[in-house]
């Protein structure tokens, strides 16, 4: 079967991969224009186009898909199927009806929930017991084609948007394989999604990130966890904008009526423990800007905070 892999990130990297391994045919990669990052600007390749052009496979880098050209160009390739995985353009109606068999898109939650750009983080946040892929069918909507195939896992107490990003990752390259091979035996029906329980997982942003002080402990430390690694959950002491990677909640009933919440209790090696709106949260790794990632015990050593100090604005 001739694909098209339509793909940026490392999330659909796994996915290219995984298809390459089951020595499926990719006639052609669409991915985003390089862009510049890091401290130098320079300008950098996808995972996605990395991958491709280390096996040969051609890679297509359009600014936009509304373009005539470049639907002609993807129309002469005779492709039977697009496969996409957080590519970051709209795929256009004329896009979808290209390839014979339609375009099937990997998505990281359990449809109808958490449709939309930031399934992982939403789930994180919402507190979600559970996430899922979901293999389906693309169509004019947003994330509302049918499910071909999904599978769920379980969302632990400790996990990070990282780590939960790569579990799926690596989920839905397996399902992805499984389901392009069902579909070459015709032995495969999607289901069309629910419309109950829809819900819309709406793009981060650095505002997303800011910790609320007056939210309970619980959802303080699911904020940290959904934004590991990006943005980074933050908060201001003293005029400084710190960075907030690891925390644990100690206390689920509320401080003493006197204290502020973002009000820091206790200060040591063991942690920066920090009043909340209901509870107290005991911070374990912290980063001021422009310095490293740094373990509690570490970073008060070169750090000022003690009992009293209050995260604010």
């Amino acid at each position: 079967m001739k694909l098209i892999f339509a793909g940026t990130p490392e999330f659909a990297a796994f996915a290219l991969d995984a298809l390459i391994l089951a020595r499926q045919e990719i006639v052609l990669v669409l991915t985003q224009p390089d862009r510049p990052a890091g401290r130098g600007m320079k300008s950098l390749m996808s995972p996605v186009k990395q991958l491709a052009l280390s096996h040969h496979i051609d890679v297509l880098q359009p600014t936009t898909l509304r373009d005539p050209l470049v639907q002609e160009s993807l129309r002469r390739i005779g492709a039977d199927m697009m496969i996409v995985a957080a590519y970051g353009l709209i795929l256009p109606q004329a896009v979808l009806d290209i390839p014979r068999l339609g375009a099937l898109n990997i998505h990281a939650s359990l449809l109808p929930r958490w449709r939309g750009a930031a399934p992982i983080q939403r789930a994180l946040l919402a507190g979600d017991r559970e996430t899922g892929i979901c293999i389906m069918r693309m169509d004019a909507g947003l994330d509302t084609g049918p499910v071909l195939m999904q599978e769920a896992t379980p969302v632990a107490d400790t996990d990070t948007a990282q780590m939960l990003h790569d579990r799926l990752a690596a989920i839905g390259a397996r399902l992805v394989v499984n389901v392009v091979e069902n579909i070459e035996k015709g032995t495969l029906q999607a289901q069309p999604q629910p419309e109950q329980g829809a819900t819309y997982a709406h793009k981060i942003s650095k505002a997303d990130a800011k910790i609320d002080w007056m939210e309970t402990a619980e959802a303080i430390d699911r904020r940290i966890r959904a934004f590991s690694p990006f943005p980074g959950a933050h908060a201001v002491i003293k005029g400084v904008e710190l960075k907030m990677w690891r925390a644990i909640p100690e206390q689920t009933d509320s401080p003493s009526p006197s204290l502020q919440p973002g009000q820091v209790l206790a200060a040591g090696p063991q942690g920066v423990i920090v009043a909340c709106g209901r509870g107290v949260i005991r911070l374990l790794e912290l980063q001021r800007p422009g310095g490293k990632r740094l373990a509690t015990a570490d970073f008060l050593r070169g750090y000022s905070i003690i009992p009293g100090d209050c995260f604010g604005d």
